[in-house]
């Protein structure tokens, strides 16, 4: 029996059972939601229209926010919409296109983390050789590689968790359709497959994580050997918002995923999927402008600007 006609639909876990926490839930969301809209939009408009930050550097940070966009755009907007209407049904095909989605995203912010962090050694490690070895035609190979890897990584998770038929429930502990949750929904021993790739997914992400760290580790061996601390602060002021970021992705990626059984509930499988599905995309654009002055300039004059439009 095919996916499509044992199941026309999945419901996801309610974060409340009455009406005024269902409004609490929409409300809170929908804060989140506009912030993460609101700050990332800034910084693409920031970086898009300062020619001062058409550099490999701020392109590469431009396209986080982007993903970020999508990312959040991904879950949030049916979670409210299922707490308004007061409803947990999700389609079968909405479920596959918000997994698709998912992974596309989240895997390709990944794979760009890790092209900032080779963006970072060049310009610390091997500041006069930066414009050769990180120049715009690089950049944008990296940045299209990155794309096009995480469509890849999505488009196989996602054909492979739908090729599988599904005995249990069609209920699923989350507010969103993530593979964790659809492997309980498999039939016994179907499952071997999507866990194989996920495997696979999981070393992948190692070994950029590994990259990462190598990559800070001769950063920080450079930078301990600075003779000013003008230069320290600088390639630190660089560096921090970028390990913020991926020490936030990382960590509740991976306790999200790698949590033991034994500390699996609903009620923490839900607010761990928060933190690292819906708070990282809201946070990132703070993140990267707080240590970061040419950001910080150009959101200033695309906020001056847009206020004196308004006036």
């Amino acid at each position: 029996m095919s996916n499509s006609s044992s199941f026309n639909e999945f419901l996801f876990l309610a974060f409340a059972d009455t009406w005024e926490l269902q409004l609490l839930h929409f409300a809170l969301f929908l804060d989140i939601y506009l912030a993460a809209l609101l700050g990332n939009g800034l910084i693409i408009t920031a970086v898009a229209c300062d020619h001062h930050l058409h550099t490999p550097m701020y392109v590469l940070l431009l396209n986080p926010s982007v993903l970020d966009l999508g990312f959040i755009s991904t879950t949030v907007p049916k979670s409210m919409a299922n707490s308004l209407w007061d409803t947990r049904a999700i389609s079968y095909s909405g479920c596959a296109a918000q997994l698709f989605f998912f992974f596309f995203l989240c895997s390709a912010e990944y794979y760009l983390l890790t092209v900032m962090a080779y963006d970072h050694f060049v310009a610390i490690c091997k500041p006069l050789h930066y414009g050769t070895i990180m120049g715009s035609r690089v950049c944008v190979k990296m940045v299209a590689a990155a794309w096009a890897s995480g469509f890849l990584h999505a488009l196989l998770h996602t054909g492979n968790t739908f090729s599988i038929p599904f005995c249990q429930s069609n209920v699923m502990d989350q507010f969103f359709c993530e593979i964790p949750q659809i492997l309980k929904l498999f039939c016994s021993d179907s499952y071997l497959r999507e866990v194989g790739l996920s495997v696979i997914s999981l070393f992948l992400g190692f070994v950029c994580f590994i990259f990462i760290v190598l990559s800070y580790v001769q950063i920080f061996t450079v930078m301990l050997r600075m003779p000013s601390e003008q230069g320290q602060h600088k390639a630190f002021s660089m560096c921090l918002p970028h390990l913020a970021v991926v020490f936030l992705f990382v960590a509740t990626g991976l306790f999200a995923y790698l949590k033991p059984p034994s500390l699996s509930s609903p009620s923490l499988n839900l607010v761990v999927a928060v933190l690292y599905s819906v708070v990282p995309p809201a946070m990132n654009p703070l993140i990267y402008s707080t240590r970061n002055k040419e950001l910080k300039e150009a959101l200033k004059k695309l906020i001056q600007l847009l206020l004196v439009q308004q006036q």
